[in-house]
């Protein structure tokens, strides 16, 4: 026997439910039924923590490098996904990442796009990126910035294969509609300025005197050599305190305004000496990790949905927004990694916690 009360409870839905059916063709829909979504309590990604073994990839890159040419493929590319965006492109919902081949020999067309890009390379020497006229020479370990709207394009005429990793902020854009790429005309572009004028013009602590931004909003050094940033880390583990969760951890910088090095993303090296057991943390902005030397392991999550990933060199790995994360390793390694995090900035949403 129904109540009174239940009654008038069912009554309810059922004017509800009429509500939401005569409304519909008007596109019109109740935000009291989604709003627990949409402003949840805390963040809530749906994207998921994953590791990429180098040694596990690499195969199809090398597969992918007589399946196909650069010049053909415009860019050899095999992007790292998120498995819970399987066919989105993306390794978080802001951020693209993928894997780059170019073989001796090779060039990769001059393009251009609205996107900003940067490169931090994974594997052998030699190759180049132009960046409108400068070229500079890829090692392991450095960090390439393409700025967005500027013409680029790589080429190889050394020995060896050379990967790198590409991040860029194609989600990102692809969300505000924005999206525009043009092709060059010429194969490569014309070389007009020496290779490493750009670091002389800014990479020390100085500026032109009536020099502007060149690249507007980005970094006017496109090229962050690994040995200087590797050097600068090793000074800080001989000579200052270790940080409880992020070890010796240096974020690069735009010389001129002392933010990231774009307007997009961020960039970090990271040293966590042998023996570091690092304390939990999370942040809004989902990380993307390259491995650069040692070993160590991540432990992504809390409870039993948590995941420990072990990691080597020219490993990658992806921590998304609001994910709990302790990194560990016995024999010390080096990390670089990129997040979206000037634009939560910009918005003045970013938040971190530091937990022990």
């Amino acid at each position: 026997m129904n109540t009174p009360q239940a009654t008038t409870a069912s009554s309810a839905a059922q004017v509800r439910q009429q509500l939401y059916r005569d409304m519909s063709p008007l596109n019109l829909t109740p935000l009291w039924e989604v709003l627990h979504a949409l402003v949840p309590p805390q963040p809530s990604s749906p994207c998921v923590s994953s590791l990429w073994k180098y040694d596990q990839i690499r195969p199809f890159l090398m597969r992918a490098g007589q399946a196909i040419t650069a010049e053909e493929a415009v860019r050899r590319v095999l992007i790292l996904e998120n498995p819970a965006l399987r066919g989105q492109s993306a390794i978080t919902q802001s951020l693209y990442a993928g894997l780059q081949l170019i073989l001796p020999g090779e060039v990769a067309p001059s393009h251009r796009h609205t996107q900003s890009a940067l490169r931090f390379i994974v594997e052998g020497e030699g190759a180049y990126t132009a960046v409108d006229g400068e070229r500079t020479t890829m090692h392991p370990g450095d960090f390439i910035i393409t700025p967005s709207w500027t013409w680029h394009d790589h080429g190889h005429e050394a020995d060896g294969p050379v990967v790198w990793l590409d991040g860029l902020d194609i989600p990102m854009i692809r969300f505000f509609d924005a999206g525009f790429a043009e092709n060059g005309t010429a194969r490569s572009q014309s070389v007009s300025r020496a290779e490493g004028a750009s670091f002389a013009r800014y990479g020390h602590n100085m500026a032109p005197v009536r020099g502007d931004a060149p690249f507007g909003t980005t970094s006017p050094i496109f090229s962050y050599p690994y040995a200087r940033s590797r050097e600068a880390l090793h000074q800080l583990e001989r000579d200052t305190p270790l940080d409880a969760w992020d070890g010796f951890k240096l974020r690069y910088v735009n010389p001129l305004t002392g933010g990231s090095p774009m307007p997009t993303m961020a960039t970090f090296m990271q040293r966590l000496p042998s023996g570091f057991s690092g304390k939990p943390y999370r942040q809004t902005d989902g990380a993307v990790f390259s491995v650069v030397e040692g070993t160590g392991s991540v432990r992504v999550g809390d409870g039993a949905a948590a995941q420990t990933f072990t990691f080597g060199p020219r490993d990658h790995f992806v921590i998304p927004s609001w994910h709990t994360a302790r990194f560990a390793t016995e024999a010390g390694c080096v990390l670089f990694s990129f997040t979206d995090r000037p634009v939560h900035q910009a918005l003045g949403i970013h938040h971190e916690e530091r937990l022990s």
